[in-house]
């Protein structure tokens, strides 16, 4: 798993959901647990997390996590970045939708610089 400090935040990218569960040392967090996740299939159509904006575990900091099995075209990509990064926007702004603009621009500006980062380092494997 790829692990990106980004600012109040991190990112984690990988092409195994249960790699998170392992990463933070735990069986469960917010709902999920590490046995499901062995248990479901992890291709381009079905996994058990496509992604995940949540709180660390025991803690107040952030992680998004992306699995980039599901991430098929660019468009597919994009549409998981933006769907994460819309999560963590709100928990940013508090939830308060009067910052509607100032939600969806951070999202889309985020998503375009992670993007960047997952296209080099798709680009550096081959």
């Amino acid at each position: 798993m790829e692990v990106k400090p980004r600012n109040e935040y991190t990112l984690l990218l990988s092409y195994d959901p249960c790699e998170i569960f392992e990463y933070y040392r735990t069986d469960q967090m917010h709902g999920l647990n590490y046995e499901d996740c062995k248990c479901h299939e992890n291709n381009s159509e079905r996994s058990y997390i496509a992604g995940w904006s949540n709180v660390v575990p025991n803690q107040t900091y952030r992680f998004v996590f992306i699995n980039l099995t599901r991430a098929n075209n660019d468009i597919e990509l994009f549409a998981l970045l933006m769907h994460e990064l819309m999560h963590e926007s709100f928990a940013r702004h508090n939830y308060d939708i009067d910052k509607e603009e100032d939600i969806i621009t951070w999202a889309e500006e985020e998503a375009k610089e992670i993007y960047v980062i997952i296209s080099n380092t798709s680009s550096q494997e081959e």
